[in-house]
């Protein structure tokens, strides 16, 4: 029924899978550089402090994502709606070339239309962890749908909170 392990026999595949267990929003993150708009799906994102308002991301150390937004200094966090599991999957590297007129330019950043909510955070700080690094945001600008449903990420599927898995 489960697995177990010990912390000197853990194997990281098995602790995606626990985390997994944790259901998340998606989002994309997106910023611009002088080669132009970027953006990549991520679910490790969260709430840091109201006061000042501070975000965190986390990205692979091999991400080419954090190296942009390091020359940038700044990203935007693109909470995802449970309709846009298109963009979720397109900004993960399965492409979608049917998706057009992605982007609107709000606090000059590059954003998805159609977000249920939209942060814009300038870099502070990055903190070293693992194989990941944390990137601390000071949100300078951001905006919501009042009534827009999340797309959830849970056990490797995507879902919604009013039905389940989704198609």
């Amino acid at each position: 029924m489960s697995e177990t392990a010990s912390a000197e026999t853990i194997d990281p595949r098995v602790l995606r899978d626990c985390c997994g267990k944790f259901a998340t929003g998606v989002t994309v993150i997106t910023t611009r550089t002088a080669e132009g708009t970027h953006g990549m799906t991520v679910s490790a994102f969260m709430s840091v402090s109201l006061d000042p308002p501070l975000v965190s991301i986390s990205l692979n150390r091999q991400s080419k994502t954090l190296g942009k937004i390091r020359e940038a200094g700044c990203y935007a966090v693109n909470i995802l709606t449970r309709e846009m599991k298109p963009h979720a999957l397109h900004f993960a590297g399965s492409h979608d070339n049917t998706l057009t007129n992605l982007f609107e330019e709000r606090y000059g950043l590059p954003t998805l239309r159609g977000a249920a909510a939209i942060l814009v955070a300038d870099v502070v700080r990055e903190i070293e962890a693992g194989d990941h690094v944390l990137v601390l945001g000071h949100v300078r600008e951001l905006d919501h749908a009042a009534y827009a449903l999340p797309l959830l990420f849970h056990a490797g599927q995507f879902g919604d909170l009013a039905k389940g898995p989704t198609a």
